[in-house]
């Protein structure tokens, strides 16, 4: 018998605003433990909490770019469940009328498209983070309430569930996580927690009329981690199929040390919450003024650029990829091909020396930026074009303005690099050359393609490679067949 897996997301992501869902507290991160905090955050009796204006137009941005059904009037709801790191032992969040619902995700997996079902995109507040000790014997944790309040926006898939594999999941998340990072509404840094993932995944046998129990699994820190998480799922919720017994629902968590999961508790159902109104917050109208501005913030997301890139600059398909990716480098790109006039040199520029920069020299495009902005680049460029220095020099140099952030001009004039183009001058030189290597030039006429670059190797040894490849080049053919 085939089995078939159905595999559901939830996202959430950590809004990139600099205060808290419900107080003014700030978000940054890496503050020493519980400085971050106020009575508000922290659920002290009496006071009252005020939404975040910023985190709900972020938050509409999102349900907008995912093609969601907007709620006019929503409003918080609270949901009662024991948090540990959260104080009040409630969380405010939305279920009765979610910001967004009913939207789509187009995803690409081996060049075949999918649309992927969004359910319901909702605000809530995150929670704290409890540090567990594992020192031997040790019996307590430890929590830090910074992270307490942050605005969180979650993003749950359609039910039933669109993806069935590993790599259709693969896809979903970054294409997720490349449109969170596109609108600016989150840094997805996932080492920090502000975009975290739960996957829920059933097995059931194929052309069943019903998806099997829903087992979701938590702690998972990482992309890979989701993928092998699913993997190792489907592997074995199939095993307890095929040896005749019975999938539960449950929650279970991952082990990333032992690549398993381990159940932790049974699955709740939104029951058990007992989600009811928010009596301290009201609801909240969403205006044509806010939808319009929100519509009008979305920005052209990757897919979308890189067939553009392939069309009007005319670029391979991978390569627009790879500078659609980032959107300050897709950004660069653009500007650099303007002031250059020239995309497809922009484009051997940027996945060449611009890349290496990124990944040996750790640069990152906010520095490249700084030092070597788009219209110093298209200078050098031109450099190249006019002859001015070779490709190779232009490469040095390149690496000096990155280092020193001078332009290129002064870097060419100071480093004395500037090629030389004139025939009248490298005439006499190529002519010493040839006479001092009688050898190379027999070798040539003979049909030793080999000898010709031997020669003009000679020839940038002395002139310091300084000399035009195009203009020696010439000399020499002209010189050979005599």
């Amino acid at each position: 018998m085939k089995y078939v897996a159905s595999i559901g997301l939830e996202a959430h992501a950590q809004l990139a605003t600099r205060t808290k869902m419900f107080c003014g507290c700030t978000t940054k991160f890496g503050e020493a433990p519980n400085v971050q905090t106020c009575p508000v955050c922290i659920g002290m009796p009496g006071v009252l909490p005020v939404p975040n204006r910023t985190a709900i137009e972020f938050a509409l941005r999102v349900a907008l770019a995912l093609h969601c059904r907007i709620d006019r009037l929503t409003f918080f709801d609270r949901k009662n469940y024991y948090y540990p790191d959260l104080p009040k032992n409630y969380q405010i969040s939305q279920s009765h009328s979610n910001l967004g619902s009913d939207g789509w995700a187009e995803i690409d997996v081996d060049g075949e498209p999918l649309r992927v079902g969004i359910g319901n995109v909702h605000l809530e507040e995150d929670a704290g983070k409890l540090i567990h000790s594992e020192a031997p014997g040790s019996n307590h944790s430890e929590v830090d309430l910074n992270r307490t309040g942050t605005p969180l926006l979650e993003i749950v898939t359609a039910h039933p569930p669109d993806m069935h594999s590993a790599a259709q999941v693969e896809a979903y998340m970054n294409t997720l996580q490349s449109m969170l990072l596109y609108m600016g509404v989150s840094d997805c840094k996932m080492q920090e927690g502000s975009l975290r993932f739960e996957a829920s995944v059933s097995v059931a046998p194929e052309g069943a009329a019903e998806l099997g129990p829903r087992c979701e699994i938590k702690n998972l820190n990482s992309v890979k981690a989701v993928l092998k998480a699913i993997d190792y799922e489907i592997g074995r919720q199939t095993g307890v199929l095929e040896s005749g017994g019975h999938n539960e629902q449950e929650t279970r968590l991952w082990d990333d040390l032992r690549n398993v999961s381990a159940r932790m508790r049974r699955k709740e159902g939104s029951a058990d919450y007992r989600y009811f109104p928010e009596p301290d917050l009201p609801p909240i109208e969403i205006t044509d003024e806010m939808l319009a501005a929100a519509r009008a913030s979305l920005p052209e997301f990757a897919g979308e650029r890189r067939k553009r890139f392939v069309s009007q600059y005319g670029l391979p398909s991978y390569d627009a990829g790879v500078l659609v990716d980032n959107r300050a480098v897709a950004d660069y790109f653009e500007e650099l091909a303007a002031l250059s006039n020239d995309p497809k040199l922009a484009s051997n520029w940027m996945m060449t020396e611009v890349m290496r920069a990124f990944n040996e020299r750790k640069v990152t495009i906010q520095e490249l930026r700084r030092a070597v902005s788009p219209q110093r680049l298209a200078d050098l460029v031109a450099q190249i074009r006019a002859g001015t220095i070779s490709n190779n020099t232009a490469k040095d140099v390149f690496g000096q303005m990155l280092e020193s952030g001078e332009d290129a001009k002064t870097i060419i004039d100071k480093k004395g690099l500037r090629q030389i183009s004139d025939a009248g001058e490298l005439d006499g030189i190529v002519d010493k050359v040839l006479a001092e290597n009688p050898g190379a030039v027999s070798d040539y006429k003979a049909g030793k393609e080999a000898a010709l670059k031997w020669l003009m190797g000679q020839i940038m040894r002395q002139t310091r490679g300084k000399a035009n490849p195009q203009v020696i080049g010439k000399l020499l053919a002209e010189k050979l067949t005599r």
